[in-house]
């Protein structure tokens, strides 16, 4: 037999999540769709705490830890990227609301691309330069289309 089809298949990541709700937030992704999307996206193990907050909390966070007044649509904290992934991600969920109404996005599609860039940056990734945003870009529609959603660029628009 040949050793190339006896080789098992990579584990996937183990992911240890939590998840926090601050606020009510109809039509957010269930837990069981936060792990999906999670599983989707993780590189390594990980560990992640993801929070839904409200216009508050995002405002005062946003503002604490990158000095900007106004609430925005995702925020990740990052602890560690090797071996293990750790950190939080926050989602100020009317941001969120607010965004897919006016980008004509389905609520879901946005919480899920959120979730993805979220995540993404948790391992490292950023979009500060082009060609970092170029690949960064590029991992997102990829993870996206295989969870079954639309480029999320197709407006140009970033998270």
């Amino acid at each position: 037999m040949n050793n190339e089809t006896n080789k098992k298949p990579a584990p996937k990541p183990a992911l240890a999540l939590s998840v926090q709700r601050a606020v009510r937030a109809l039509g957010a992704p269930l837990r069981a769709d936060i792990v999906r999307v999670m599983r989707a996206t993780l590189q390594r193990d990980a560990q992640i705490t993801l929070r839904m907050v409200g216009e508050d909390e995002g405002r005062a966070l946003n503002h604490s830890y990158r000095h900007k007044d106004y609430a925005t649509n995702v925020l990740s904290f990052v602890y560690e990227t090797h071996p293990v992934v750790m950190g939080d991600l926050v989602i100020c969920v009317p941001v969120v609301e607010r965004e897919a109404q006016a980008q004509g996005k389905s609520l879901m599609a946005h919480y899920v691309h959120l979730m993805v860039h979220g995540v993404l940056h948790l391992h490292g990734y950023d979009h500060q330069q082009d060609d970092e945003a170029d690949i960064m870009e590029q991992l997102e529609i990829s993870i996206m289309a295989d969870l079954g959603y639309a480029d999320p660029y197709q407006d140009r628009e970033c998270p």
